[in-house]
């Protein structure tokens, strides 16, 4: 019995101190990543938004355990010479809430599609007086940029970069399954953002630009450390988790798009393979035009950025906004 009350003692105490270094976690990362442009309210919910420049609107889209900043840390300024772009976090990433309350439990496991998300945003760009952008999204939200694009007449264009598109062979594996689930979704975030270093935060950093190397700064940059905030890494494994059945309802819908569609994707990207994605995509797309860059991984917004400005402005130059 002695044991029982020490062991369940020692589980307390683990817990209170688990909580308070995933509290201090939070603190910090809010502290040295704050905020760092406005917020417009859709339905009561905060969308994070920066935006720069002036000229036909450009929407950009993050990818997974991303935010806006992996936007401003070059390809923003580039853009806005000629365009009026705006850079959104997604819902539950970055600074962004929720699309709504119902996804905000710990043990849920629901978790916003792409079209949650790509209406949500919708909404956002008009409380902005934004009609019809091009859309950019890469990864994840290159997901999010296709539903932008089924959306009738909300989308001028759009530009996918090495985009999430298609139901992959197999399952995400255990780490993923794992933190998606009502008792994982509740512990597990809880536990890596109280834990887990600094060094393994740049190492995914590192691995997610293979075979290149980060740009000089890049880290230090983009508030990774945002993305183990328990709330945030929760909202980014169920959304991650959840996405294939979203791309079996969407993929046959596809050739509906008419609108331009630049797709560019990395030969080297392991992260979203090619031939699983962005050729059947292209394919599927009436007049989408695909452009391959050998060698490159899964960020070339950053490894290979005048190709991907190149195909933003081609793309900007078929729906007849340059």
């Amino acid at each position: 019995m002695k044991w029982i009350v020490l062991c369940a003692g020692l589980l307390i105490a683990f817990g209170a101190v688990t909580m308070l270094l995933s509290k201090r976690q939070v603190k910090s990362a809010e502290t040295a990543f704050p905020p760092v442009g406005q917020t417009v309210s859709v339905s009561g919910r905060d969308v994070h938004y920066v935006e720069k420049g002036t000229g036909p609107t450009v929407v950009l889209i993050h990818g997974a355990s991303g935010n806006l900043r992996d936007f401003t840390f070059s390809l923003m300024d580039r853009l806005a010479q000629d365009f009026h772009v705006v850079a959104f976090d997604r819902p539950g990433l970055g600074y962004t809430d929720r699309v709504d309350p119902q996804f905000e439990s710990a043990f849920g496991l629901n978790a916003e599609s792409p079209m949650d998300q790509a209406r949500f945003l919708i909404a956002a760009t008009r409380v902005l007086g934004i009609e019809n952008p091009l859309v950019v999204g890469h990864s994840f939200g290159g997901g999010v940029a296709l539903a932008w694009g089924l959306e009738d007449q909300a989308a001028a264009g759009l530009v996918l970069v090495s985009a999430a598109a298609q139901p992959w062979p197999g399952t995400l594996g255990l780490y993923y399954q794992a933190t998606a689930s009502r008792v994982g979704g509740a512990v597990l975030p809880v536990l890596i953002s109280a834990f887990v270093p600094d060094s393994r935060i740049e190492q995914g950093i590192t691995s997610v630009f293979e075979p290149q190397d980060p740009p000089e700064g890049y880290a230090s940059h983009i508030g990774a450390p945002l993305t183990v905030r328990p709330d945030t890494f929760r909202a980014n494994a169920r959304q991650v988790n959840g996405l294939r059945p979203h791309f079996v309802d969407m993929a046959p819908q596809y050739g509906s798009i008419t609108v331009p569609v630049e797709i560019i994707h990395g030969t080297a990207d392991t992260s979203v393979p090619l031939d699983i994605h962005a050729i059947p995509t292209a394919q599927a797309i009436p007049g989408a035009n695909l452009t391959l860059l050998d060698g490159i991984g899964h960020m070339p917004h950053h490894s290979a950025e005048d190709d991907v400005v190149a195909a933003i402005y081609r793309a900007a130059e078929r729906a007849g906004l340059r």
